[in-house]
């Protein structure tokens, strides 16, 4: 990775020298009600020359999981570097945060609105400004991300195939899985992967759930990164990860067969033999119980917690390929 040798860092039309820490205002629109909605973006700079990393989450209003772990983050002061650069924007859509939505008010999923247009719809603006004025400068993103709302994900680095580096970093992560996974068109990850910025997607718990692990998870495994590269300052432990990475070459979703009332009865991160029992369907009535079984041995990294499911519901996303 490549450190920037530069004593000035141009952010957002600002100047920020070695050894400053700065607050800068994200700013693309206001609320209806004319009001300044400011998301701030917070850059803390050693004066020694070192790569700059930047660490986003509330790329989804909802995900508040990602929000927590970068603010502890920032609160613990583990983002003033021994060297270089750490820049966190803890909220990126700052709309959806405030209303309580995945999407922005018009109705765009952010992460599918990259690169963005500086002209174009409210998401598509922002996208645009973060491309363009912020991810240029940095060496590595970690970006923070939860599951759906009934969707509870076990931590996991979501990486593409083929990249050492990205290997690298997923394994000093250290979240229970790294999962293999095609950059999706238009997204965040996509985009800076055609920068040359690498990025490490975290995914852990689900939307409007705090869950401790998963925030813990998260913390622990940027400070791992942060002294793998020599930025973490030294009153922080790095520890290592209590198990080690199990990398998903390939997966599949368990779905349901039938509608009814649902209950896994396997925890997330459990390792399964193929036709283990994981999970019931029932009706209501005590007349139907219908067991649900694995369709192959592997890892359990997402289950459905939703009470009530219909039939081809996605239930248990399971392992069917490990990278030893």
């Amino acid at each position: 990775m490549t450190a920037p040798q530069t004593d000035i860092l141009y952010i957002l039309g600002e100047a920020i020298k070695l050894g400053e820490c700065r607050e800068i205002n994200f700013n693309v629109a206001k609320l209806h009600t004319r009001t300044t909605i400011e998301v701030p973006v917070i850059i803390e700079r050693s004066k020694k020359h070192g790569p700059t990393v930047l660490i986003t989450a509330g790329i989804h209003g909802d995900e508040v999981n990602g929000v927590e772990i970068v603010r502890q983050i920032i609160a613990k002061g583990i983002n003033k570097p021994k060297r270089g650069t750490i820049i966190c924007i803890p909220v990126i859509n700052i709309f959806g945060f405030l209303y309580k939505n995945r999407e922005f008010p018009d109705g765009r999923d952010l992460n599918r609105m990259f690169p963005g247009s500086k002209n174009g719809s409210l998401a598509s603006r922002v996208a645009y400004k973060l491309i363009h004025e912020i991810v240029p400068q940095v060496d590595l993103i970690m970006d923070f991300h939860t599951g759906g709302s009934d969707r509870f994900n076990a931590a996991q680095i979501r990486i593409i195939k083929e990249e050492t580096v990205l290997d690298e970093l997923a394994a000093i992560f250290g979240a229970p899985f790294v999962l293999y996974s095609k950059n999706l068109n238009k997204s965040f990850r996509k985009t800076a992967n055609k920068l040359g910025v690498p990025m490490l997607l975290f995914e852990g718990g689900k939307s409007y759930y705090f869950d401790k692990n998963i925030t813990n998870t998260g913390v622990n495994g940027i400070k791992r990164v942060l002294h793998h590269l020599g930025m973490l300052n030294s009153k922080f432990n790095a520890s290592k990860p209590k198990t080690s990475c199990a990398f998903i070459a390939e997966s599949k979703w368990v779905r349901a067969k039938y509608s009814g009332m649902f209950r896994a009865s396997i925890t997330l991160n459990s390792l399964v033999e193929k036709g283990d029992t994981i999970g019931h369907i029932t009706d209501p009535y005590g007349k139907f119980h219908h067991f649900i079984k694995a369709s192959n041995s592997g890892y359990i990294f997402s289950i459905n917690e939703a009470p009530i499911v219909n039939q081809g519901d996605a239930l248990f996303h399971i392992s069917t390929l490990l990278i030893e």
